[in-house]
């Protein structure tokens, strides 16, 4: 699977060149690129919130969904956003933190790690980090981190069960996932689950939702819940199927609702010793 994940890092190298050249990371682009830019990509994110980022790490983003929007985060906590990408949720998050707190985002993509970069220190933020390497390797230590969130990109991997476990293994006993991420309700048909372009769209590499929990469960989350944010219809992806050689109107029916944004949030456990006593006998 190492072609997929090349073209992941070749598109999204485009992408924030594209940006650092003046356009947009997607909708600039060419309706082919296969970003999925509308309505997947567009209008996540509330105007004061546009507001506190450089305008380069908004045109970068390249989402599904808005974590730093649903998921809690608290002064002094340490958050991870798995594919940063241009930074725009590692920059939110930090201002979510405060001084106290720590932002890390993690990417493989050269060209979007210099944009994320550029992208902080017009921010002037100090208290964010990017870190280059892979979401299924992830460059930090055993139970450092409060909060994984990540937005889009977890369906991008080829290992899914490995990001998992290496998102449970650096969060603390008690830090949550809050992730935003493309899934589908039952099974997507060979037409669209073989195409490379689609499956760097955010598209053709979403789990089920019955899988992505089951998955979740797997790595030793708990408190699994998936919540849709939005569903998606066959007229939403007709240029972008069309552009693949798919024939749309064949296939509807088979994909129509199929496909939605969701909020997912899950609990790596506390150790039974670490957690409180429910009465005066409990803890014998």
């Amino acid at each position: 699977m190492s072609s997929i994940k090349d073209v992941v890092r070749q598109k999204y190298g485009q992408a924030a060149l594209r940006v650092k050249s003046g356009g947009s990371s997607c909708c600039g682009a060419s309706a082919s690129s296969g970003c999925g830019c509308d309505p997947i990509t567009s209008n996540l994110y509330e105007s004061t919130q546009a507001g506190e980022v450089p305008e380069q790490a908004m045109l970068a983003s390249l989402g599904c969904g808005n974590p730093t929007a649903l998921a809690p985060m608290n002064p002094g906590e340490t958050v991870l956003d798995l594919g940063s990408g241009g930074g725009i949720d590692v920059l939110l998050s930090a201002r979510r933190v405060g001084p106290t707190g720590k932002a890390y985002g993690l990417d493989m993509t050269d060209e979007m790690l210099a944009l994320a970069n550029q992208n902080k220190q017009e921010s002037g933020l100090q208290n964010v980090e990017f870190l280059k390497g892979e979401i299924e390797n992830i460059p930090l230590p055993d139970n450092s981190v409060d909060v994984v969130i990540s937005n889009c990109v977890i369906n991008l991997s080829a290992d899914k069960d490995r990001v998992l476990r290496e998102a449970f293994r650096v969060l603390k006993p008690g830090g949550r996932v809050a992730v935003s991420d493309v899934v589908t309700r039952g099974e997507v048909i060979p037409a669209v689950r073989k195409s490379v372009l689609l499956w760097v769209g955010c598209v053709a590499g979403a789990l089920e939702d019955i899988e992505y929990r089951n998955k979740l469960a797997a790595a030793g989350f708990e408190e699994i819940d998936i919540e849709p944010t939005r569903i998606y219809r066959i007229e939403d992806a007709r240029a972008m199927l069309s552009a693949e050689g798919i024939d749309v109107d064949a296939i509807a029916p088979q994909v129509d609702g199929k496909f939605m944004s969701a909020f997912i949030r899950a609990v790596k456990p506390r150790p039974i010793s670490a957690q409180s006593c429910c009465g005066p006998t409990c803890c014998n």
